[in-house]
């Protein structure tokens, strides 16, 4: 087959998965072909989300690929995270990569609201503001630094640029694309006094680092407002390769007055037709966390965080 007309049957494939109203052969069509051959035959355009931002991607890369295939990242968190910002909060990204819950953040808190985007990566912090200029978010402060529990100079390994969300500090001894060192500090120093007091939502994605970010936020979680939710991915055995527990961070969340809940969250692209056309919420976690698992933290009672 052609290279032309395979493109083109790419192209209707992609097409039906973002924008058909029926689910009929979207998982296996996206899982089997569409995703392993933007992969290794990489697009670069500018696609529109779901929520109607738009986004300048390569497809090598797995979050803007799914972007370009799906329409958004990450669902269940992005439906989530739609039913839970208001216009005029405050909406801090921690580990914001290139930008999309910024941009997304951005168009939900409005006008009267404000985001901080926090990211230790020069390009990705580059690629960030480029999206944010895109979408015209006047709203949005970056921050091009590392979040730890103290002052210390952080190296950081990105190992292939097929998934730059996996760009850590947890040692690694294969061969790297790319090394940096950046300058860590607590959040609670990096943000205005004003973000941090009116801040709704903190969202901590951080590659196995989230025990030290937690850590260094635990000294002023109870100045927060209320109704602040503090959403964490925990990679559990990265993070006991840098000597932190999840059970000390949920329990240092307890001690705070926070109720654990669990927000689903896959990455095989088979997942993601199931997921956009059934969202589901954050649900009360009682049980051992086991792999990389989504967490939000809430101080609200419940057996769910419904929107």
């Amino acid at each position: 087959m052609s290279t032309g007309i395979t493109e083109a049957l790419i192209t209707l494939g992609r097409r039906y998965v973002r924008d058909a109203p029926v689910p009929l052969g979207k998982a296996p069509l996206a899982a089997r072909y569409l995703n392993s051959h933007l992969r290794e035959h990489p697009r670069r355009r500018v696609v529109e989300t779901r929520f109607g931002a738009r986004f300048a991607v390569d497809t090598q890369d797995l979050i803007q690929r799914y972007v370009y295939l799906f329409g958004v990242w990450e669902p269940h968190m992005t439906a989530w995270l739609r039913g839970r910002l208001r216009p005029g909060d405050t909406f801090v990204d921690v580990g914001a990569n290139v930008g999309y819950f910024a941009v997304l953040g951005s168009r939900l808190v409005g006008d009267t609201g404000r985001v901080v985007a926090v990211e230790a990566s020069p390009a990705f912090h580059d690629r960030m503001r480029r999206q944010l200029t895109l979408n015209n978010c006047t709203n949005v402060r970056t921050v091009n630094a590392a979040v730890s529990d103290g002052h210390k100079t952080l190296t950081f390994v990105l190992a292939s640029s097929r998934n730059m969300g996996a760009n850590s500090i947890v040692p690694y001894d294969g061969p790297a694309e790319s090394t940096f060192e950046a300058e860590a500090q607590p959040l609670a120093e990096l943000l205005d006094p004003a973000d941090l007091a009116r801040a709704r939502v903190i969202k901590i994605d951080v590659e196995g680092a989230e025990g030290s970010v937690v850590r260094g936020l635990a000294p002023v979680l109870d100045r927060l407002r209320d109704d602040v939710e503090i959403a964490v991915e925990v990679t559990p055995d990265r993070m006991a390769q840098l000597g932190d527990s999840v059970e000390e961070l949920l329990e240092t969340m307890r001690a705070h007055g926070f109720h654990t809940y669990r927000l689903p969250n896959s990455y095989k692209p088979e997942s993601y037709p199931h997921a956009l056309r059934s969202p589901s919420p954050p649900v009360r976690w009682r049980g051992p966390i086991v792999g990389e698992t989504e967490l939000v933290f809430s101080r609200m009672d419940a057996e769910e965080l419904s929107g």
